[in-house]
């Protein structure tokens, strides 16, 4: 595995994780990020941090001359499905322009591996679950486009730069480990949302839908702690060539699942106030690892939807205002 690793992003919620686990595997890892949804205190105190956005070439060649990194994980992009429906300029300047600044970076500093925090949303609604390599891509959203695109783009840049890479495809992140959790500056997901009532800083959490062809009529997602995801980005940097894998349990919990685990861990009742049906809500959204475990070696840890709730919990109660700036 490469010893000195770059990671843009690493200072929002998925990066900062990665980061930790390469520190702690004796890995030289330096952190990327524009803090526009990073927080500067999520970063490791034992990595090197470089400020700077990925519209500035500069920059970035500044800081691959600084660091000299072996391999580069990816994590920094615009990612509000709803947003990128209001202002699609964003998201395709933002995570394919931006992101091909970062390919040139890596072909002029001859990088060998690059590891993209890709998404299950590529695939759009899938014509069946759980979601496996094989379905047709067909996003719905520039979001799940944009992504899309920039796959696209990294293939162009194997054949003519021989820059082999990785893209990992996932749904939901969930979970957190001690030091790092999940604290956005406009916080979408219902696992953060819902223990933010148990800890008073909102009313009640929204369920949205529910008559869906489910067993308990509310929707299902993929949920993967964080730390496994984590373990998967790390893998990928070993892996010989090229690839693309979805990551998933193959499962899924329900939102009413959810909510019950919350109640559970936190004690408190949580309210829930019952909307309807957001438009392009699939039922059912779970997705296939079983490539992803042949070639990566990848197998998730912290699957049960109480651990993973767990470990969210105690971070929130730890950091109730989350980073705090």
């Amino acid at each position: 595995m490469a010893k000195k690793i770059l990671v843009t992003g690493g200072a929002g919620y998925i990066g900062s994780v990665c980061v930790e686990r390469l520190l702690d595997l004796g890995c030289e890892v330096a952190v990327f990020d524009n803090l526009s949804e990073g927080h500067r205190c999520a970063v490791d105190e034992r990595a090197v941090f470089f400020e700077g956005d990925l519209t500035n070439r500069g920059t970035l060649e500044k800081t691959f001359a600084a660091f000299k990194p072996e391999a580069v994980m990816h994590f920094a992009a615009h990612a509000l499905v709803g947003e990128s429906m209001q202002n699609p300029s964003k998201y395709f300047l933002g995570n394919v322009a931006n992101g091909v600044n970062l390919l040139d970076a890596c072909v002029a500093a001859g990088i060998g591996k690059f590891v993209f925090s890709s998404t299950c949303a590529t695939f759009g609604v899938p014509e069946r679950v759980p979601l496996d390599e094989t379905l047709p891509q067909s996003p719905i959203n520039p979001y799940g486009e944009s992504k899309l695109m920039f796959e696209k783009v990294l293939r162009w840049y194997e054949d003519i730069h021989g820059l082999q890479s990785v893209a990992l495809r996932y749904f939901n992140a969930a979970g957190a480990t001690e030091k790092h959790g999940e604290d956005h500056r406009i916080e979408t997901h219902l696992i953060p949302n819902t223990l933010k009532v148990a800890l008073s800083k909102k009313d009640h959490v929204e369920i949205y839908g529910t008559d869906y062809e489910t067993p308990d009529g509310t929707c299902i997602r993929d949920y993967i702690h964080i730390v496994d995801l984590a373990q998967a980005h790390i893998l990928a940097l070993d892996f010989e060539g090229s690839g693309r894998f979805n990551l998933g349990t193959g499962g899924g919990t329900s939102v009413r699942e959810v909510l019950e685990t919350c109640r559970e861990i936190t004690g408190h009742p949580i309210p829930a106030i019952e909307k309807p049906r957001r438009p392009g809500d699939p039922p059912r959204l779970v997705a296939a690892s079983t490539l992803a475990q042949e070639k990566l070696g990848w197998k998730p840890q912290l699957q049960n939807i109480h651990d993973i709730v767990a470990s969210a919990w105690a971070w929130h109660r730890k950091f109730p205002d989350g980073y705090g700036d």
